[in-house]
């Protein structure tokens, strides 16, 4: 089933866990949008270095730290989106509070081991 995901800090470093996400996602046959702040391609995706208007997201999955995320917070929140996962090292009490007094639901977990068991 496709869950259309928006990764934030999308990174055309295969070495990091928002490469592999995207990765991971594509395979699970999942629409993916790569957002981040370095140009790059991940296996056909071009990461866009905006905040694209986008309809119908389901996740929007962080790689972001707190402190980074504060530009980001308000376009998150405008997408509507039914989840929001705070992968290890994202997780922001202030926004998570945010998120679900607007009914968005948040989980402190990790996409990949999310996809790989499952449970996505």
């Amino acid at each position: 089933m496709d869950k259309p995901t928006v990764v934030i800090g999308a990174s055309p470093n295969p070495d990091r866990y928002s490469y592999k996400a995207v990765r991971m996602l594509q395979n699970h046959g999942h629409t993916v949008h790569g957002l981040g702040i370095h140009e790059g391609i991940i296996n056909g995706l071009t990461i866009s270095m905006d905040q694209p208007v986008l309809d119908n997201v389901d996740t929007v999955t962080l790689y972001v730290s707190p402190k980074n995320q504060y530009p980001w917070i308000d376009y998150i929140i405008s997408l509507n989106p039914k989840r929001i996962i705070f992968n290890p090292g994202t997780e922001n009490l202030e926004f998570i509070s945010e998120a679900r007094s607007r009914g968005i639901e948040c989980l402190e977990a990790c996409t990949l081991v999310m996809l790989s068991i499952g449970a996505y």
